[in-house]
């Protein structure tokens, strides 16, 4: 073919989800829109309408079931608990009735109502500030999709229908549409919504399909048929792709699956700088469910335990075995591994279902939300603790409070956890008198006094993403303003060396989490501060541990002096970025 017979080349950007690359002709994968009836039940058939309604719940469940036990088989337990939200929906006893009673009261057909009452669920939840809950709204979103078509009677394909090798181009991916698919059918995904948290992005990456999301108008720009190369490492969709671009890709992928191979050769070492410094590195996880993953990618130990996911829709509080069955599964499994559990990060609009009904404030992220809640339901916060320390028997067990906004919200929980270690004495149950307990560093407030904090903890953990965001005023979901979300501001790094120092001074170590812990431009910059542990998503790991490996401490001390006397936040990142392109790009070229 002539270049003048060659269509251009376009490069589009989004976010780099799973990674790989992929080449193929586009699937338009556009959900129609349901026709939800809306009629006027009759009071003499109201009663049938409603034993419709739970029929068909119970046909849902049973669908849902049987696709987690199949993803289960094919992708392992890890994958398949995408699955335990979609149940607890159809479980939730809260939505359950509020359909019913809307139906009642409304004298509307419950497939009418029951649209309506999801999409409160659905908003509510996506004008989360927290990116993990905003994505539930997904969730609910996928499940409320299955309900609707059963109640209606039409039945849902999804992607399922797909054949041969494609790259499919949604406005976004659910966890129902990935469970089924087979590598070989879909090549990649591109999708104008989504993020790396989201359930279908987690999938993509269990089984390999490389993923671009955010892309926010793909489904406009592109068509079906279009060929397409899907970069899911930058981020990168290109159409009508070069032989020139061709070829450098069919490199990168070479030269990827060298890197990955050198990688995962280095999983089961400790994670040493060359000159000997030691990092613990650590995974970031959300349940039991992940265990399996920890040994895979390399993790030295669980940093960051979500324990939300056990309230989250749950229709009542779950109870203190309930809880402790969890955390002892995942504090047996790894031991002796070191698990750190984080009490309840809950609150303000973050109450799905109708055991945490709260008043509405009008700054919820700024009100009743984390330690605060607990300390304000102190029996709910003392089950859990409770929980925690009976599993510590079974495994190296930490646990933290998150949001400490100061010492005295610091003393009344220590003060609980007493209380909660008395009542196990009474009641002859063991648990680890020793245990450690830290705070979590979020709110400027704690990092400005934790000289005061450090005498009363044993370890801090940095949460990076709440920390810029109360430290900046920067809603960094706010799209108008994200860009002012800058992780290398001067004072973001003078807060984080300030929390180092003082916790070095009573010889207790400092973890990062958060999204800026993962990131290989900025990890010397923080090594070189002096943070102890990194806590990262399971996946970055192995990275994450190579380019620790093969980087002196010294370099990285050098290069954070060097930084912390600059005063301009993209100068301070076009200079860690500067280190990376010298000591740390050729090694993962």
């Amino acid at each position: 073919m002539d270049s003048e017979d060659q269509p251009e080349e376009l490069v589009y950007k989004g976010i780099a989800a799973s990674p790989g690359v992929a080449q193929g002709k586009v699937y338009l994968f556009l959900l129609r829109e349901l026709d939800i009836p809306d009629t006027e039940i009759r009071p003499g058939d109201m009663e049938a309408e409603i034993e419709r309604f739970e029929e068909t719940l119970l046909q849902t469940r049973q669908e849902v079931s049987k696709l987690q036990n199949e993803v289960a088989q094919r992708l392992g337990p890890g994958e398949a608990q995408v699955f335990d939200a979609h149940l607890l929906v159809l479980e939730d006893r809260a939505l359950i009735e509020e359909t019913i009673r809307e139906t009642r009261e409304s004298g509307r057909n419950i497939t009418f109502c029951f649209n309506r009452v999801a999409q409160r669920y659905i908003d509510a939840f996506a004008q989360m500030d927290d990116e993990y809950l905003r994505e539930r709204a997904n969730d609910i979103r996928d499940v409320s999709r299955r309900l609707l078509h059963n109640l209606i009677g039409d039945h849902y394909y999804g992607i399922s229908q797909v054949t041969g090798g494609r790259v499919i181009v949604a406005r976004d991916v659910s966890p129902s549409d990935t469970a089924n698919i087979e590598k070989g059918k879909v090549l990649a995904f591109v999708t104008d919504a989504g993020s790396k948290t989201s359930h279908a992005v987690i999938m993509a990456r269990s089984i390999q399909v490389p993923a671009v999301v955010g892309m926010r108008n793909c489904t406009r720009m592109l068509r079906n048929g279009d060929n397409v190369l899907v970069d899911g490492y930058e981020g990168l969709v290109i159409v009508n792709p070069t032989s020139r671009t061709l070829f450098r890709y069919g490199k990168v992928q070479e030269e990827k699956r060298s890197l990955e191979q050198k990688m995962l050769a280095q999983i089961d070492r400790r994670t040493k700088t060359r000159d000997g410094v030691r990092i613990d590195l650590m995974a970031n996880i959300e349940g039991p469910g992940e265990i399996d993953r920890l040994e895979r990618f390399g993790a030295e130990g669980v940093g960051l335990f979500r324990t939300e996911y056990l309230f989250l829709n749950a229709a009542e509080f779950p109870s203190e075995d309930e809880q402790y069955e969890a955390y002892r599964k995942v504090a047996e499994t790894i031991a002796p591994a070191p698990v750190t559990v984080r009490t309840l990060d809950l609150g303000g609009d973050k109450f799905p279902s109708s055991a945490f009904r709260v008043e509405t404030e009008a700054n919820p992220f700024l009100g009743l939300r984390a330690i605060r809640f607990c300390l304000e339901d102190v029996a709910l916060f003392k089950t859990q603790l409770r929980a925690i320390l009976r599993a510590s028997v079974h495994g190296n067990v930490k646990m933290m409070y998150p949001m400490i906004s100061g010492v005295g919200e610091l003393d009344r929980a220590n003060g609980i956890l007493k209380e909660a270690m008395g009542e196990l004495d009474a009641d002859g149950i063991p648990y680890d008198r020793s245990i450690r307990v830290g705070a979590m560093i979020e709110i400027p407030s704690a990092a400005l006094t934790a000289d005061i904090l450090a005498k009363k903890c044993d370890f801090f953990s940095i949460g990076s993403n709440d920390l810029i965001q109360y430290l900046l005023a920067i809603d960094r979901v706010n799209e108008r303003i994200a860009h002012l979300y800058e992780p290398t501001h001067p004072a973001v790094l003078r807060m984080i060396h300030t929390v180092v120092d003082a916790a070095h001074r009573q010889n207790i170590k400092v973890a990062l989490c958060g999204e800026i812990a993962g990131d290989p431009v900025l990890v010397p910059l923080f090594v070189g501060i002096g943070i102890d542990e990194l806590s990262i998503a399971v996946t970055g790991l192995p990275a994450i541990k190579y380019i620790v490996r093969n980087t002196e401490h010294r370099e990285m001390v050098k290069l954070t002096s060097e930084l912390l006397a600059m005063e301009d936040p993209r100068e301070i990142f076009a200079g860690a970025e500067d280190f990376y392109k010298r000591h740390i790009a050729h090694l993962i070229a």
